[in-house]
């Protein structure tokens, strides 16, 4: 496994593969979720990148980015294990030659300013941004992503056919934990009995899915934010939107999605359901 540290070697290395090429971007501190998304990388291309980068732009001035855990030396081993081809782990001034505040920035209008867009401004701008230039300096012909990160997987979908970028964009199912916690970086802030509360996340989301089917969709995400603001949730949202473009939920939609952003303590914990619309 190569470990490039820089946009010169990722290039060098870059300019002698022949086949295929996957990215896997990560912020690092890697669980199941983020071997799942190599998984299915080395399944759609013949040689594998997975990028480790936290991401100044995309964190908003309170946020956690100096406690943001950086584990590079367990996350190399187990994409070793992997047999993954490369490992990118760019620094800051890589990335942002200019600084944050010179960079050029990419935008993808009306649906990045929505749901966690709202609660965290200029966030999927960086993360449009960054995943843009992963795409430039890595070239992949595919790229992998999880849908736990719904919203953002949008965004990349969007921003890519927008940009008329050559990159097949693959979304791949949460992975959850026995509880059903959905796998993530953030649950490492989490004490035992937390997580365990942190479950309950899904089940209302499984339970929102039922009564969905049975009333409106406002009705629905009253139950759930009532659900778990009474289990000790701080609700951010609950929003039942169309699973194609993140508008409102109508009727006629052939799928929903149900998504939450909610704090426990002070993480921030997000997770979703793709719900069939069986009256469509």
């Amino acid at each position: 496994m190569r470990l490039l540290k820089n946009l010169a070697s990722l290039r060098q290395w870059r300019s002698q593969q022949q086949r295929t090429v996957a990215l896997v971007p990560t912020m690092g501190n890697l669980h199941e979720g983020h071997l799942s998304l190599v998984k299915k990388a080395q399944q759609q291309a013949d040689v594998v990148v997975v990028s480790i980068f936290v991401n100044p732009m995309q964190f908003g001035a309170n946020e956690d980015l100096d406690s943001y855990p950086r584990t590079l030396q367990a996350d190399c081993q187990a994409l070793e294990q992997l047999g993954v081809d490369a490992v990118f782990t760019p620094q800051v001034d890589d990335m942002y030659p200019r600084g944050l505040e010179a960079q050029t920035r990419i935008e993808v209008p009306g649906i990045s300013d929505i749901l966690c867009g709202a609660s965290r401004p200029g966030h999927f701008v960086g993360v449009a941004t960054i995943v843009c230039k992963l795409f430039n300096m890595v070239q992949p012909q595919v790229a992998v992503f999880g849908e736990k990160d719904f919203q953002q997987l949008q965004v990349i979908r969007l921003m890519t056919q927008d940009l008329s970028l050559p990159v097949d964009i693959i979304g791949v199912p949460t992975a959850r934990e026995p509880s059903g916690l959905a796998m993530s970086s953030r649950n490492g802030y989490l004490s035992e009995a937390q997580k365990q509360q942190a479950a309950s996340i899904y089940r209302t989301l499984q339970q929102l899915a039922q009564k969905l089917q049975q009333g409106s969709p406002q009705d629905a995400q009253r139950w759930a934010v009532e659900e778990l603001s009474r289990t000790g949730f701080e609700v951010d949202y609950v929003e039942i939107r169309n699973a194609d473009s993140l508008q409102p939920a109508t009727a006629a939609d052939a799928k929903w999605v149900a998504l939450v952003a909610a704090k426990l303590g002070s993480t921030r914990l997000i997770d979703n359901l793709v719900i069939a619309n069986d009256h469509a």
